[in-house]
């Protein structure tokens, strides 16, 4: 079986370095630490920054001007990847189930509309230096919930073919990686034996019809 623990350097093996000198080679444990939360958080962040690219892109073919358009493009893109890099946090540490829609749902219920406020002003303030905040703010922020299920969908069926093969490239080293991937691993390997169990079935199925029209 493979070991997924992390490694020491060979020099700390051999009592080549000491105890103070290793968290120097390694950048100190409280940067490390930091390092993989920033890998787990790192899918949702990117995804967060292809919301903000498609909204500038489509914000150009509605025949926006170029500096609104690179405006809302960063107003939305930046909240949407700090809450995606979040999303990823939360869900490494347990607090979101991977492979479940409802919790998702839920977290981007609260997130997105704080996220489309925060578009509002953020483009106010680049544009004209000022925020700019909707005249109706509990309405604003209502119906932003609303279309915030649509977001939900788009960014769990993105996140889920994403997070397992980066998952898959930072496990070594990443206890929390480590468990993330393993859960997918198990997830997929069920769903496939669920797969294959309703393909036998129907094969037995026409098996037994075929057996009494004979």
């Amino acid at each position: 079986m493979t070991d997924y623990t992390e490694r020491r350097p060979a020099a700390v093996d051999d009592g080549l370095v000491g105890a103070g000198q290793e968290g120097m080679t390694t950048g100190g444990p409280v940067l490390t630490d930091l390092r993989r939360l920033g890998h787990l958080g790192l899918p949702g962040f990117g995804i967060g920054v292809i919301a903000g690219l498609a909204a500038l892109g489509l914000a150009l073919i509605a025949g926006q001007p170029v500096d609104w358009a690179l405006a809302t493009g960063l107003a939305l893109g930046l909240p949407l990847a700090l809450l995606g890099g979040g999303f990823g946090l939360l869900m490494a540490a347990g607090i979101i189930s991977p492979g479940v829609f409802a919790p998702t749902a839920l977290f981007w219920l609260a997130a997105f509309p704080l996220a489309r406020l925060a578009h509002e002003a953020l483009v106010g303030l680049l544009l004209t230096g000022r925020l700019a905040l909707p005249p109706d703010v509990p309405g604003f922020l209502a119906y932003q919930a609303v279309v915030s299920l649509g977001f939900a969908i788009g960014f769990g069926w993105l996140y889920e073919r994403v997070a397992p093969g980066w998952l898959r490239r930072i496990r070594h080293g990443n206890p929390r990686a480590e468990r993330l991937y393993q859960f997918y691993l198990q997830h997929a390997e069920a769903q496939w034996e669920a797969k294959e169990r309703r393909r036998r079935a129907r094969a037995a199925a026409r098996t037994v019809r075929s057996k009494g029209v004979s």
